[in-house]
């Protein structure tokens, strides 16, 4: 990275939708659910067409969206582990492990978690942090067992002492279920939940946002339904997260907040496989300080250092 002055103008609150296995893919309804859905949030936010290869670098009155590199220099097909090592750290993950990797991040991986991940370097700036998703009591089960196989964003929690948030705070608004509506909660043990919309469920992120300087909400059905090939689970799951922006986009202030949508590796772009792509996935950066945070995010290592820079802060982080 560059060290030059980062904007006078600071966003006070910056909200990351990260979306699992989201890339993007060619214009071709046959195989990209992307291209077929009714999608109108998202394709207004791309200058009015749904990104494809062909469309992918886009300004627009509110928000600006480019390609990111997810392949790392490396040959093989990106997985999580690696990838959103390199996402939400700064580091080459597949470089370090020598290989992609997931979906969980080796032992190596998790050393550079517990030294440098998002979270714990919000923290160490005196920022406010929330992870938004709420976890099923099965889930701190499971953990309770000392288990080291969890994704990238819940493992940097445990390490960095952010609480991970409870069906209480779902129950009061202040935290969101992993599928937006709430659906499966009473198979978790938990009967008392109420679903609710997509579009609601955007508008109490937008709610939490405010009290936070990095809040970070995981959509990872995405890349579960890429796996299943099937155009009508991906049609759902890619609906809902439309509405769900929405809602979120209806409350959000793009004066004060920086919304940034973003993916690990490609895969429910293109059906015709059920493993990830090599694709480059969507950045699509709104509100405030969103030109300077699309434009310096070529590669999945460019995240978390440029959106330091942005709230103000200079990194150098050696690949």
């Amino acid at each position: 990275m560059v060290a030059e002055k980062p904007s006078a103008t600071l966003p006070q609150h910056n909200v990351v939708l990260f979306v699992d296995g989201l890339g993007i893919g060619k214009k071709d309804r046959s195989v990209n659910p992307l291209v077929s859905s009714s999608l109108p949030v998202l394709e207004e936010l791309c200058g009015g067409e749904i990104f494809h290869k062909k469309h992918k670098s886009i300004s627009t009155s509110i928000s600006e969206v480019r390609a990111v590199r997810a392949t790392l220099g490396v040959p093989g097909l990106p997985q999580s582990g690696t990838g959103q090592t390199a996402l939400f750290t700064g580091v080459n993950g597949a470089k370090v492990f020598g290989r992609h990797f997931g979906p969980y991040p080796p032992a190596i991986l998790r050393r550079v978690l517990q030294e440098k991940n998002i979270f714990l370097e919000f923290k160490k700036r005196g920022k406010s942090v929330i992870f938004a998703n709420a976890f099923p009591q099965p889930f701190f089960d499971y953990t309770s067992s000392g288990t080291q196989r969890l994704p990238v964003l819940t493992y940097s929690c445990i390490v960095s002492n952010v609480p991970l948030l409870t069906v209480g705070n779902l129950l009061t608004n202040d935290a969101i279920s992993a599928d937006l509506v709430r659906e499966r909660w009473k198979e978790f043990g938990h009967p008392d939940v109420p679903t609710v919309s997509p579009r609601e469920a955007g508008k109490h992120l937008a709610f939490i946002a405010k009290n936070y300087t990095l809040t970070i909400f995981e959509y990872f059905l995405t890349d579960r339904a890429g796996h299943t090939c099937n155009m009508d689970i991906a049609t759902d799951v890619l609906e809902r997260l439309d509405q769900f922006i929405g809602g979120f986009l209806e409350e959000y202030d793009p004066t004060t907040m920086l919304f940034i949508i973003i993916s690990d590796h490609g895969n429910i772009e293109d059906l015709s496989t059920k493993s990830h792509t090599r694709n480059e996935v969507p950045c699509i950066a709104c509100g405030s300080g969103r030109k300077l945070v699309a434009d310096r995010i070529k590669s999945l290592v460019d995240f978390t250092p440029t959106l330091l820079y942005v709230n103000g802060h200079i990194v150098h982080y050696t690949q």
